[in-house]
Parts: structure tokens; sequence; C-alpha cells
């Protein structure tokens, strides 16, 4: 009895979906149909059928017309995309000021990549950069040098052979002259 149930719930689904789907692409085309009746309205409306004249000053007049009606619709365009641009950007403006009211940032996606001093410092100043950065040739040269202590141990030697030397006040009162 469930698994009838189930079936037919299933069943609905699918049909259901399938009638979803159909749906769409009927109001798909009719969108299409819409947008291609629109079309030839405004080409009709904006674009009269072009009639050449036969002499020629009324061919170089009809050029002049053209060439005016060309520069008014590229004046249209550019005005056009200076609009869209600042409402992009504003809208990017706001945008960003929405995430920081919020307190969520969004972060852009990070690659990691390796690359070397050089060629990092070539991507950053292109061609400027001519100098080869080797990272150890400018670090100091640190020498070992010999601390008191090291000498002190290095002359003692063997502590049994001075034990005797160093006990009692004498060893004591020599510690002192060999230190000043």
């Amino acid at each position: 009895h469930l698994q009838k149930k189930r079936r037919a719930a299933t069943a609905r689904r699918q049909h259901l979906k399938s009638a979803m789907l159909q749906l769409a692409v009927t109001e798909i085309e009719k969108e299409a149909a819409a947008k291609e009746v629109e079309k030839q309205n405004y080409l009709a409306e904006h674009c009269p059928p072009l009639s050449l004249p036969g002499s020629m000053q009324e061919l170089q007049e009809l050029c002049k017309k053209l060439h005016a009606k060309i520069e008014s619709v590229d004046e249209e365009r550019y005005d056009t995309e200076v609009k869209l641009q600042k409402t992009t950007k504003e809208l990017e403006d706001l945008s960003q000021k929405l995430f920081d009211l919020r307190g969520k940032f969004k972060r852009p996606p990070l690659r990691r990549v390796r690359m070397s001093a050089d060629a990092m410092l070539r991507a950053l100043l292109g061609s400027k950069h001519k100098v080869c950065m080797d990272l150890r040739a400018n670090l100091k040269q640190v020498k070992k040098e010999d601390t008191e202590k090291e000498k002190d141990l290095r002359d003692v030697g063997d502590w049994r052979k001075n034990i005797e030397e160093k006990s009692g006040m004498e060893g004591r009162k020599k510690m002192f002259e060999a230190g000043e």
C-alpha cells in the first residue's frame, strides 16, 4: 500500500515536471515571436525603405543625410554606453556598501602560485626590473668569534689537572689575579 503511494507521488511529480517544461518551452517561443515582431516594428519605424535617386546631386544629398543620421545614432550609442557604465559602477558601489553593512565580505578566489622573487618583481614592475635578486647575496656574513669562556675552556683542558691548583684560597687568589 505504501509503495503504491510512493509510485503515485513519483509519477505525479514527473507529470508536473514535464507539464512545467512544456509551459516554459511555449513561453520562450512566445517571447521570441514577440521580440521578432517588436524588432520588425522598430525597423519599419526608424529605417524607412531606401529609394535610390537617379541624379548625382540627389545621391550626394542622400549620402549627407545618411552620414548625419549615422553621427546622431553614434552619439546616442555613446551616451547610452556612458550611462550604462555609470549605473554599473553605482550598482557595484551599492552592493559593496550592502556587504559592508551586513558585515559579510566577499573574498576573491586566491590561487597558490610558486614564483621566485625575480619573477614576482618582473610581474609587478614589468620591463623596468633588470636587477637579478639573489636573496642570499645580501645576507650578512657571520663569523664565529671566540668568547672568553671558550678560550678559558680550551686553555684549561682537563679539569682534573687544575683541581688542586684552584682549590683553597691560593686557587681563588690566582683566579682573581688572572682576571685582572
